[in-house]
């Protein structure tokens, strides 16, 4: 059974930054490529970046190109979303997935932005 489990998040102000984690426990990850995705308050799933499986692909979604990188460290299966200058329309639980739609996902982390 595939868990990934995110952490890192928090709250903080307009402009700061945050690193998430997400730890996968599933022998495929070294193969899958990843994803971030975020669901904000009442609102439905929104796919944030993706990552090919070696690290050297990487697509994000407008709303967080060049705010947000996304990489991976295979040999401890864990997933990385950098992100800097955090805007208050960042907020939202951020989850880790195998699948761009989120439909795999497992545990994710608040982040909350605002001043």
């Amino acid at each position: 059974q595939v868990q990934l489990v995110a952490s890192g998040g928090g709250s903080v102000q307009p402009g700061e930054s945050l690193t998430l984690s997400c730890a996968a426990s599933t022998f495929t990850f070294t193969s899958d490529q990843m994803h971030w995705v975020r669901q904000a308050p009442g609102k439905g799933l929104e796919w944030v970046s993706t990552i090919s499986t070696g690290g050297g692909i990487k697509y994000y979604a407008t709303p967080v190109k060049g705010r947000f990188t996304i990489s991976r460290d295979n040999a401890k299966k864990t997933l990385y979303l950098q992100m800097n200058n955090l805007k208050p329309e960042d907020t939202a639980e951020y989850f880790c997935a195998q699948d761009a739609d989120g439909r795999t996902r497992g545990q994710g982390t608040q982040v909350t932005v605002s001043s």
